[in-house]
């Protein structure tokens, strides 16, 4: 089993209303999860800008586990702190340590083919670039490379992991379905060869494989 570090922040949301609170916030279907599921998820502006990505996990009856990005804790906290108003809910943040591991039981993330372990104590058998060029062969947008609050999730493609289109109402929900059913994004983030054909906006990471070539994540103007 390949085993990678994965930095993450992590915050709790727990307490008899967690549940309806976190369906009334994020993009993907809460209400869905049984004990022990998870989905990933947004966090989003009215805009739907992009706050944070998520994985909602569902770690007990009303007890949940959000894992974003290392440097999206506190922004992830503190709205849903500034949002909660009379919801019944505790929103904390956790110290834990990731791992993904390619292979096995864990929590179902948003990385294709792996699972998070948490405080597994599994010492890792890939390295970050190892990771990297997995990262950029998925297909797996990144905060800070391919995700910043100026992109629209249709562009890097998390209309189609992150989004429920039939649940109720969350902020940024009427951009998103807007988009969905009535309109298009100008451009969509790709995986590509560099020095291929294909005619990229902007390329926001690279890597190398190991016969040479050049594989990239890049913003292509959709057609």
């Amino acid at each position: 089993m390949d085993v990678a570090r994965r930095p993450r922040a992590f915050v709790r949301v727990a307490g008899p209303d967690a549940q309806d609170y976190l369906q009334r916030m994020v993009s993907n279907d809460v209400d869905a999860l049984a004990v022990g599921d998870s989905c990933p998820a947004l966090l989003l502006t009215a805009k739907a800008r992009l706050i944070a990505p998520l994985v909602v996990w569902r770690r007990g009856e009303d007890d949940y586990l959000l894992l974003t990005e290392p440097e999206l804790g506190d922004a992830v906290r503190s709205n849903l702190t500034r949002m909660r108003l009379r919801a019944r809910c505790e929103i904390e943040p956790e110290e834990h340590d990731s791992v993904l591991a390619f292979g096995g039981d864990g929590i179902a993330t948003d990385f294709p083919g792996a699972v998070e372990l948490l405080d597994a104590g599994i010492e890792p058998t890939l390295s970050d670039d190892d990771l990297e060029l997995r990262r950029i062969e998925a297909g797996v947008p990144r905060w800070g490379r391919e995700l910043d609050d100026r992109v629209l999730p249709a562009e890097a493609g998390l209309d189609e992991t992150h989004v429920s289109f039939t649940k109720g109402c969350y902020p940024g929900q009427e951009p998103i379905a807007r988009i969905h059913y009535r309109g298009h994004v100008n451009r969509r983030l790709q995986v590509v060869e560099l020095g291929g054909d294909t005619a990229v906006e902007r390329v926001t990471s690279q890597a190398r494989r190991p016969d040479g070539t050049v594989v990239a994540l890049a913003y292509v103007r959709a057609r």
